[in-house]
């Protein structure tokens, strides 16, 4: 396979990185090593095929990980594939927390890399959940009674961010916060954005 082309616009984000620098820089050069090309998106390095997202990296505080776009659809002989929250239905990271690790695992590494550029090349897609299959919460349905052109604008939205919606406003226990949560986002989903636009 053809090594990837390094982005130098992304070279600030891996120079100011501190916690995972070392890590971020083995992870870059085992990706580049695949036929991937790098961008920046969502403030992270990502990595494309044919301009579909495969991988990205990213770090936290406990961990630094590859984040897989379709991991779900990776076969995981070795188990290391995480779901971050029961709410992720398509992405898989690998998480890491030395160098090290990342060293003994290149070959592991790279087999999941080529094996999502391979989904990306059949072009497999995820299949979501219906986001008829999510509870609208009872706040919202008053909500959409009192103001009609509320539904109309979140039926409108992609299924994506109703979701993240519907998931946000179900959350909390007491209908009081579930209605204050609502009213929040109200301009935002009446001028057609998503929670993080």
């Amino acid at each position: 396979m053809p090594k990837g082309e390094r982005n130098t616009k992304i070279d600030p984000f891996f120079a100011k990185e501190k916690k995972w620098k070392a890590e971020f820089e083995k992870l870059r050069e085992i990706v580049l090593d695949c036929e991937l090309k790098e961008e920046f998106k969502w403030m992270h390095p990502c990595y494309t095929f044919q301009n579909n997202n495969v991988v990205i990296i990213h770090g936290f505080k406990e961990y630094c990980a590859l984040l897989f776009h379709k991991g779900a659809l990776l076969k995981d002989p070795h188990k290391i594939l995480i779901q971050q929250t029961k709410n992720v239905q398509a992405a898989r990271q690998i998480r890491f927390t030395n160098a090290e690790e990342i060293d003994g695992m290149q070959l592991i590494i790279k087999t999941y890399i080529d094996e999502a550029i391979v989904v990306e090349k059949s072009g497999l897609q995820v299949e979501y959940k219906k986001n008829t299959e999510y509870a609208v919460p009872e706040e919202l349905q008053n909500k959409f009674t009192e103001i009609p052109e509320l539904k109309v604008a979140f039926e409108a939205l992609t299924p994506g961010r109703q979701r993240g919606y519907l998931l946000h406003f179900s959350a909390p226990k007491q209908s009081k916060t579930r209605d204050s949560r609502i009213e929040k986002y109200l301009p935002k989903i009446l001028n057609g954005k998503g929670m993080d636009d």
